[in-house]
């Protein structure tokens, strides 16, 4: 939460500014660990409706966390202090949530807070995850390679979502604009052209009288049609913010046609490579299972993963509890049965994380191949049919004179 306060500082001067804490009195014991003499801690209402309602505006991209996860990790090894470190990250980052919160961890730092206690602080912007990393390096010495390792692996997640989003941008693009652009002809167009073919007398084609009977649905009922799409969008988006939603939505992203293996691809790319960067840093394994599951970004594979965690504490291995469940590919099964019992299972893991890497890359690939020809013809042949089924009238009207 954060706080607005008023300090005198040890030369007597005043001071204001902003700190992050848990509660106002941690705000208030964290200034006078600083030496400052508190006036005033007051909670900041200062947030303007559209950062209360959406918290995009407190979301910072994954490639700047990126780039500072490698900044950090360079000048640990460069000796310099962790307060400095972030201190200077602050001065220099371009994000101004980010920028914030370095300097807060700074100044908990300061205060005596661990690294990963102060990054604790700011969920929106470091995952259990990340934190749990960091965690771990400074529980074994290896902070500076726990923030190369979160770098690698962050890195390693932003192309692989990157180029996902990317080859279905395109596609979607596309498809939007076939609707829009079919929707106008219907609304805008074919109504003044089907006047003059009904003026003829003319007996019109079975296909033309469709058509002309579809564009008059549109104008007839387009604002109904419209405040339904409406309706069912908002239902749509207030139905993913439930857990029965979410897990429907999961759900139908990994059982679709076309694009469902390649989200499955993902999402278990994803859980080995995060197991793998975690037991890597000798984080527990239950740990390992509880934070992956939280991760992972797909509530299907978070019941697994938590599955998974009663499982082994019930004193099942990781590979017999991933076999009772069918998304869950057997080359998978196998190649961790294998991990735990030869002791091997980080590597193992890290072999899974590239294999599925390529699957998903061939994936997107071939996707991209099947989705351009469908959609080139799909577009030619609906805007073909409607010109058609009202040109061909014409001409033969034309003819007949």
């Amino acid at each position: 939460m954060l706080f607005n306060y008023t300090v005198l500082t040890p030369e007597g001067s005043q001071s204001k500014g902003q700190i992050d804490a848990l509660s106002q009195e941690a705000a208030v014991s964290s200034l006078q660990r600083r030496g400052f003499v508190v006036v005033s801690v007051t909670p900041d209402v200062q947030k303007n409706f559209l950062q209360k309602k959406f918290s995009v505006f407190d979301k910072v991209p994954m490639k700047d966390i990126v780039i500072m996860s490698r900044q950090i990790a360079a000048l640990f090894e460069a000796q310099v202090s962790a307060i400095k470190a972030f201190t200077l990250l602050s001065q220099n980052a371009d994000n101004k949530v980010l920028s914030f919160a370095l300097s807060a961890i700074a100044q908990d730092i300061q205060g005596g807070i661990a690294i990963s206690g102060a990054m604790e602080k700011h969920p929106n912007i470091f995952t259990p995850f990340y934190v749990s990393m960091v965690r771990s390096g400074e529980e074994s010495g290896k902070l500076t390679d726990s923030f190369r390792y979160l770098a690698d692996y962050l890195e390693r997640q932003y192309e692989l979502t990157s180029k996902t989003r990317n080859a279905l941008i395109y596609p979607a693009f596309v498809i939007v604009t076939f609707i829009v652009v079919m929707v106008l002809m219907l609304v805008m167009i074919i109504p003044r052209l089907s006047v003059m073919l009904i003026e003829t007398g003319q007996q019109l084609p079975i296909y033309t009288r469709a058509v002309i009977a579809l564009s008059d649905f549109f104008v007839d009922y387009g604002v109904f049609m419209l405040i339904i799409v409406i309706g069912v969008g908002i239902y749509f988006t207030r139905s993913a913010q439930t857990n029965i939603g979410r897990k429907r939505i999961d759900g139908w992203k990994i059982t679709a046609p076309i694009v469902g293996d390649l989200y499955r691809k993902i999402y278990l790319s994803r859980i080995a490579d995060n197991m793998d960067t975690m037991l890597s840093s000798s984080i527990p394994v239950l740990r390992t299972l509880e934070i992956t599951g939280d991760v992972v970004g797909n509530e299907v594979y978070r019941e697994i993963m938590t599955q998974a965690v009663n499982d082994v504490k019930a004193g099942v291995s990781i590979s017999s509890s991933f076999e009772k469940h069918d998304i869950i590919p057997p080359i998978m099964v196998q190649m961790v049965r294998v991990g735990e019992e030869t002791g091997s299972l980080s590597s193992i893991l890290k072999t899974l994380a590239r294999f599925y890497k390529r699957e998903v890359d061939g994936a997107v690939d071939t996707l991209i191949g099947l989705i351009e020809p469908i959609m080139i013809v799909g577009l030619g042949v609906g805007v073909g049919f409607l010109l058609t089924s009202i040109l061909l009238p014409i001409y033969n009207i034309a003819s007949s004179l």
